[in-house]
């Protein structure tokens, strides 16, 4: 995989690494836990090493990912679901939909 694509790859990552699995719910921005999740940046980083290690990994090695997801959880929640519709478009993102949905339903267990 290129750097770019690899970068793009994460990007799209740190998007849907909170958005995955959340399709119904992301259509409602009301209920949406992605949306309106407390994590914080360490909680989610955290879920993600203990849920998907080689993802985390990958993760934590691209600037750029932890940038955008610094600044997601920084944003309130009506810019945050915009975001969340900007990175569902990520098509280097699509593998990680499946693997990381649970990250915002399980990131409060983590500190």
């Amino acid at each position: 995989m290129s750097g770019l694509m690899r970068m793009a790859a994460a990007v799209g990552f740190a998007g849907l690494a909170l958005t995955a699995g959340q399709a119904a719910a992301s259509a409602d921005p009301d209920t949406d836990p992605v949306v309106n999740t407390t994590c914080s940046y360490s909680q989610v980083v955290s879920a993600m090493s203990d849920q998907s290690p080689g993802d985390a990994e990958q993760f934590n090695a691209t600037p750029a990912a932890r940038s955008w997801l610094q600044n997601f959880l920084a944003a309130p929640p009506e810019q945050r679901q915009q975001i969340v519709d900007q990175a569902q478009g990520t098509a280097d993102a699509a593998h990680y939909v499946a693997l990381l949905g649970p990250l915002a339903n399980a990131c409060d267990n983590y500190y």
